[in-house]
């Protein structure tokens, strides 16, 4: 009997172990169930967001085609840009069309066109000659067939000719476009005044302008010398772009957002300029021009501080600043006219003609757009180098009086 109890025992604890068994395996599979079915929600989540992500990349495939390039402008310093800007668009097909349209001033050259010598030659035999461009740089003597469906135009050409070249592109600009203005100076304005070269291009033409300033010789550019330059762009991507197409192993860009001072150290740098070249027509030594280069720097920084506050003062220090300075007192094109004007006795005129091969002198006009401003506002004696400058350059004052600007200058006086 007790045999009997003993084995029905056994065989209850042994119904229940199955039972136990059976339920903890419909409780996994419960269980298992839940996580499927979150695992398929995820999956399902996931999937979404792929496409969703898949449709976004497509638009920004769509948005990351090729950008065409036109370069507005063919003389010294645009065909010397030339030469970087055609190298990094077809080492960079991605990002770039590999042909980039320059618009060339048509003129004759021992009898043939210079746009056709261009583009068989792959030379500018009139202002940069010697100097092979790519053959990718296709010139052409119609500006708007040039800039046709181009995303980035590039603006090089004296600021005296801006608004009268690019009349003919008035709304016709692709969507979207965006400009890049090197030109160095001001636009004088109808009723008297001056406003910064990118602002009348964003105005006329209706898009955004960044600009892009630095020491930066063009036949030293041209060279491949090594040098820095500086880009001003508010839109970070555009400004990363533009860094793309600029910069090379001997030419190296930093971009930064304070556009206004970086265009207002462009066009200031060339009145100093000026005055550097009277100092050295004059023989005025070293210690002179250094201190017309000081004193001039410290006038820029003023000027933008009246006229365009909320600049950042370290952009002073970049390429387009002082280093823009030191190499246009030494050997740019204001400098050497500014010196012959002194010991030739000839007028600025008659020098740009028989020096400068058809290029433009800058500092004297920029000197008489920022006089006229200062004169206007009263403060032509707080800029005494700017002003003497100007009266120098019109015939109001002999260089020799450069010297009493800066022997008496607001930065002398005792506080």
């Amino acid at each position: 009997m007790a045999g009997v109890i003993v084995g029905l025992a056994s065989s209850a604890r042994s119904k229940a172990g199955i039972w136990m068994k059976a339920q903890n395996r419909f409780s996994m599979l419960s269980t298992n169930s839940a996580t499927v079915a979150t695992h398929s929600a995820k999956c399902s989540s996931l999937i979404q967001h792929s496409f969703r992500r898949f449709s976004s990349s497509s638009k920004l495939n769509i948005n990351m085609a090729p950008k065409k390039v036109c370069i507005v402008g063919s003389g010294n310093w645009g065909s010397a840009i030339a030469r970087l800007v055609g190298f990094n668009a077809e080492r960079l097909p991605g990002r770039f069309e590999k042909n980039v349209s320059m618009w060339v001033f048509e003129e004759e050259v021992d009898g043939r066109k210079l746009t056709e010598i261009i583009n068989t030659d792959h030379e500018n035999v009139k202002y940069l000659p010697g100097r092979t461009l790519p053959k990718n740089i296709i010139a052409i003597p119609d500006i708007a067939e040039a800039a046709a469906d181009a995303d980035f135009l590039i603006f090089v050409l004296p600021h005296q000719f801006i608004k009268r070249a690019c009349a003919p592109l008035i709304g016709k600009l692709k969507p979207g476009a965006t400009g890049l203005s090197l030109v160095k100076g001001f636009a004088i304005l109808p009723g008297g005044g001056i406003k910064l070269i990118s602002d009348l291009i964003s105005e006329e033409m209706g898009i955004p302008v960044s600009v892009l300033m630095g020491a930066n010789l063009a036949n030293e550019v041209a060279d491949e010398k090594f040098c820095e330059t500086t880009i001003g762009a508010r839109d970070s991507e555009v400004g990363s772009d533009l860094k793309l197409l600029f910069q090379t192993e001997n030419f190296r860009v930093t971009v930064v957002s304070d556009t206004q001072t970086v265009e207002i150290c462009g066009a200031l740098k060339n009145i100093v300029a000026c005055a550097a070249g009277f100092c050295d027509g004059l023989k005025m030594g070293d210690n002179t021009k250094a201190a017309t280069i000081r004193l001039g720097l410290k006038e820029m920084m003023k000027y933008g501080d009246t006229f365009y506050p909320g600049g950042n003062a370290s952009t002073y220090f970049e390429s387009c600043g002082v280093a823009d300075l030191i190499t246009t007192c030494y050997g740019g094109r204001n400098r050497r006219v500014s010196e012959a004007f002194v010991t030739r006795k000839k007028s600025i005129v008659d020098l740009e003609t028989e020096m400068l091969n058809g290029q433009k002198l800058q500092g004297p006009e920029t000197a008489a757009e920022v006089n006229y401003v200062l004169a206007a506002k009263g403060l032509e004696a707080e800029f005494p180098l700017f002003t003497a400058v100007h009266k120098i350059c019109i015939g109001e004052l002999q260089p020799e009086k450069l010297l009493d600007s800066l022997k008496n200058h607001p930065a002398h006086q005792l506080a």
